[in-house]
């Protein structure tokens, strides 16, 4: 599946391409960034990171705010930065609210109609994306993968972990909704993707409930800060996450930070970027 180059940006020493191509699961041309780190083009493969934007998010904000660049170049990782939902399909109520709908994906494949007929973004994240970038960028390395996200992306990067222990290296999450069948935003988003009633397909995509019958040693870093008012307002719930983790004896290998004073915002996240990649590295092997 050939990418459309739109842009190429120098960024630490290496280079971010904005691409647009066309996808299948989301039945529409789908927006990403990828930065190739310096020596790309040396002939050695290259393992990379996924990261998974929040609410109302794009491609462009982590790659503009995060400063992810900084360490992946030094790390000589290359990062993906796909969209948050498909764009302009067109459904009733789409771009109604900020939480559901346009730039409100949740990472997951909607059994609900209209919604089922494009949003997928968990196909796309999983299979369609990747597979479409490997076949396209030789020097990516399929074998080595992590994950990391924010918030929504958070929620996603989670999941998606969780799911598919085979295809992630390690996860790492931003404020992540650790628990959305007991927040309001992952309610709302449940409810209209797969249906009020349909809360056994909800359980399948909230981390707290997969964390509980997880198999194998999972790596995972996660940090929430004490001035998040998402956090105050039961958004996030990363304590239930630790809880179902504990219950599963796996909370020695998920390391929960609370980061005193930090908000929910990019100067949160672009404070602690170069740990989150610092944490992937070390998975992958570099």
């Amino acid at each position: 599946m050939a990418f459309t180059t739109n842009a190429t940006i120098a960024s630490f020493g290496g280079k971010l391409l904005k691409l647009t191509h066309a996808a299948k699961s989301t039945n529409c041309d789908m927006n990403l960034n990828l930065y190739l780190p310096p020596g790309s083009n040396s002939g050695k493969k290259i393992p990379v990171l996924f990261y998974l934007s929040g609410l109302t998010c794009t491609g462009d904000n982590c790659a503009e705010k995060g400063f992810f660049q900084h360490k992946a170049s030094e790390k000589g990782i290359a990062v993906v930065y796909p969209d948050t939902s498909p764009r302009g399909l067109k459904i009733e109520g789409e771009d109604d609210a900020y939480d559901f709908g346009s730039g409100a994906g949740f990472y997951i494949d909607a059994t609900k109609e209209p919604w089922s007929k494009g949003y997928n973004m968990y196909t796309y994240i999983t299979s369609e994306l990747p597979q479409a970038l490997f076949s396209s960028f030789e020097q990516l390395d399929k074998e080595r993968v992590s994950i990391t996200g924010h918030s929504m992306g958070g929620h996603g990067a989670l999941t998606l972990y969780l799911k598919n222990p085979t295809l992630y290296k390690s996860c790492s999450a931003f404020a992540p909704i650790a628990n959305p069948i007991n927040a309001p935003w992952g309610q709302k988003a449940f409810s209209g993707y797969f249906g009020e009633n349909n809360t056994s397909k909800w359980k399948e995509h909230d981390a707290t409930e997969l964390i509980k019958s997880y198999k194998g040693t999972p790596k995972i870093l996660i940090d929430v800060g004490t001035g998040d008012n998402f956090y105050k307002q039961k958004q996030l719930l990363p304590e239930n996450f630790m809880a179902a983790a504990k219950e599963a004896g796996v909370d020695g290998c998920v390391k929960l930070r609370m980061q005193d004073d930090y908000d929910h915002s990019y100067y949160f996240m672009a404070s602690f970027a170069d740990e989150h990649v610092e944490f992937a590295a070390k998975a992958l092997g570099v």
